[in-house]
């Protein structure tokens, strides 16, 4: 039986986390390949219903990483997606979503060391709290009940 590799959906902004994570290739910096990239404009951009369809669709763990604050090429784009992360976080609480798997954070686009050891315990940490499959137990008629 072969180890459990997990799925990671990376959110990222284009002009620093995505720039980051491009430097992080390019320096030849090791880090695991089982993260899928999606691009957006910026993290203030991302609805975060995006994050429950991922779990839908069989992600084990999801990365969310933009500019630091006040760094935000449209002025204050991370602030609305921190504070979206806080809203965000106690729906995930109410649903059972364990908020263990949802890593938020700030990178540059001179810092692929960073991207790289995020991706890295993101994996580990995925890796320690196996596959998710409470997601798919949830139904429709358990939220509403």
């Amino acid at each position: 039986m072969s180890e459990f590799e997990p799925k990671i959906v990376a959110f990222v902004c284009n002009w620093c986390t995505y720039a980051g994570a491009d430097l992080t290739g390019t320096s030849r910096i090791k880090y695991s390949a089982n993260v899928r990239i999606v691009r957006f404009p910026c993290t203030g951009r991302i609805d975060y219903m995006l994050l429950t369809k991922a779990f839908a669709s069989g992600a084990d763990g999801i990365i969310v990483s933009g500019c630091h604050p006040n760094d935000c090429h449209y002025t204050s784009g991370n602030f609305y997606a921190r504070r979206r992360w806080m809203v965000f976080k106690k729906i995930c609480d109410f649903m059972g979503i364990d908020t263990r798997r949802i890593v938020f954070s700030w990178v540059s686009a001179a810092e692929g060391g960073k991207w790289a050891e995020i991706v890295n315990s993101t994996n580990e940490e995925i890796k320690k709290l196996g596959p998710y499959e409470s997601y798919h137990k949830l139904s429709t008629q358990d939220i509403l009940a």
